[in-house]
């Protein structure tokens, strides 16, 4: 990876993946598909993970308006989140791309963001799937899911939308992409969060998606309880060299690596144990710091799809200082250029 296609950053970007590829600014659009997760309906818990809010990580998905808004719970085979209405992937999109002026771009990524994206009937995911894909502007959709929620039914749907949307022949291709919550690689880790699946459950996913050449996004959380600075830089090493393929020396590395700082939100139980005093959060100076170590070990060619995240400011407890992003990566930024640090620098490529 030539440094320039990182365009003013010392890492691979998103946003310079963006431009790299299409020649312009690309913008996200997070949608509530009203879905619910394995861990919350009772099928392996009903308590959620435990940092995940009540909006089940879609808290910057469009505003729902409950008065406009149809029950989901039929169409998705009863794994709706129970009791709420909310706007047709179709309206949301709308609202979506009123929020952006024709000046700030008109393309953009359907991000199915909000709980578990494929834990639904397949019928109904093939269509909001679909009814995404087919907008003119729409360059692909991100679906963040679970690594156990990837049955063959599911993996059906994909590769007929992946055949359909996302051949490399046709200039007006789009893509697919799987977002993976791992978190950690450490089981005291998965434990406690209550993740309620094995590492090989994870590794059988990417491989799932790789058969289907459906580039995959892992996401990893920094500052977990319990994990030291070591156990966290491990389980970077461990995502960015990615999954060895069935009877393989090969590995199926990831496209994509979002870097999520913890963040404790009202209303989970992970704010009940902050507020007990058992655990502290990351302070910003401390938190940079593992960021660049963690980057400097990531290969070059993977993209940063995130490097710190910020949680709602009204259900956001600490760290406090998270709540301003742009003061956040402007320090990152600052430091990585001090210190002459580049994503990769310490790479040790084993694809």
């Amino acid at each position: 990876m030539n440094y320039v296609d990182w365009l003013d950053k010392p890492y691979y970007s998103l946003n310079a993946y963006f431009k790299n590829t299409y020649g312009q600014k690309i913008y996200k659009i997070a949608v509530n598909a009203g879905l619910s997760c394995p861990n919350r309906d009772g099928n392996l818990d009903t308590r959620g993970c435990i940092f995940c809010s009540k909006g089940g990580s879609g808290d910057f998905a469009v505003k729902l308006d409950e008065s406009l808004g149809d029950e989901l719970a039929v169409q998705t085979d009863g794994k709706a989140s129970a009791g709420r209405k909310i706007l047709s992937v179709k309206q949301q999109i709308v609202q979506g791309k009123s929020r952006f002026n024709k000046e700030a771009g008109d393309r953009f990524v359907i991000y199915f963001q909000a709980f578990t994206n494929t834990y639904g009937n397949p019928e109904y995911l093939r269509r909001i799937w679909t009814e995404a894909l087919e907008e003119e502007n729409v360059v692909g959709i991100s679906i963040a899911t679970r690594p156990d929620c990837l049955g063959k039914e599911i993996m059906e749907v994909l590769r007929e939308l992946q055949d359909k949307f996302c051949s490399e022949l046709d200039s007006h291709s789009k893509f697919i992409w799987v977002e993976l919550g791992l978190q950690s690689i450490h089981d005291k880790t998965a434990e406690y969060i209550r993740r309620h699946y094995p590492l090989s459950e994870y590794e059988e996913a990417v491989r799932k998606l790789h058969k289907l050449s459906i580039p995959y996004i892992t996401h990893v959380i920094l500052g977990l309880p319990g994990e030291t600075k070591e156990e966290m830089l491990e389980t970077v090493f461990y995502v960015e060299q990615g999954v060895f393929e069935q009877d393989s020396h090969s590995k199926i590395k990831p496209f994509g690596i979002k870097l999520q700082l913890l963040h404790v939100l009202e209303d989970t139980d992970l704010a009940k144990d902050y507020r007990q005093g058992k655990f502290q959060t990351m302070e910003m100076d401390e938190y940079i710091d593992l960021v660049i170590d963690a980057l400097q070990r990531i290969n070059p060619e993977i993209v940063i799809h995130r490097v710190t995240g910020d949680g709602p400011k009204n259900i956001l407890i600490a760290p406090t200082w998270s709540g301003n992003k742009k003061m956040v990566l402007n320090t990152l930024h600052k430091r990585m250029k001090e210190r002459e640090a580049r994503q990769g620098d310490y790479s040790i490529m084993l694809w």
